[in-house]
């Protein structure tokens, strides 16, 4: 197999970033329990005299590979969601254990979730029955 080249390891590395600032956009809350802004992280990035334009946002976001990322705002967003810089470029890196544990919280409140509303959809079901699609149910939902 051919070597990467570098505008194929650019798009990856990019499409990475999108990912993981995904990720952690939803499962990271304010202390309001409210999901961050824009606006939020640009402010607190510009405290450390970084500068986040919307337009660099977006790019990031949306895994653009035509636009490279400075270091430093890689180290301010990583900073700023409490991770290791690494985290966010490495598309096996072990995923911190605060957001691991908010992925499993959120997959535990999913699961009840399916499980009340097959309990109440298939109330006439024997037990028996919803034990297994309980645990076909707890089955799918692990990562």
């Amino acid at each position: 197999m051919a070597a990467e080249s570098a505008a194929q390891r650019n798009l990856r590395e990019s499409q990475i970033l999108a990912r993981k600032i995904d990720l952690l956009l939803d499962v990271v809350q304010t202390s309001e329990g409210k999901p961050f802004e824009f606006h939020d992280i640009q402010s607190a990035l510009a405290e450390k005299g970084i500068k986040l334009s919307r337009t660099r946002w977006h790019h990031m976001k949306s895994g653009d590979a035509t636009v490279r990322q400075p270091a430093e705002v890689i180290t301010g967003l990583a900073e700023f969601f409490q991770i290791n810089p690494s985290y966010l470029l490495e598309a096996d890196g072990e995923v911190p254990e605060r957001i691991q544990s908010e992925l499993e919280l959120l997959a535990a409140m999913r699961r009840a979730k399916v499980r009340e509303f097959a309990t109440r959809t298939l109330s006439e079901v024997d037990s028996e029955t919803l034990d297994a699609i309980a645990a076909l149910l707890d089955d799918s939902t692990k990562y």
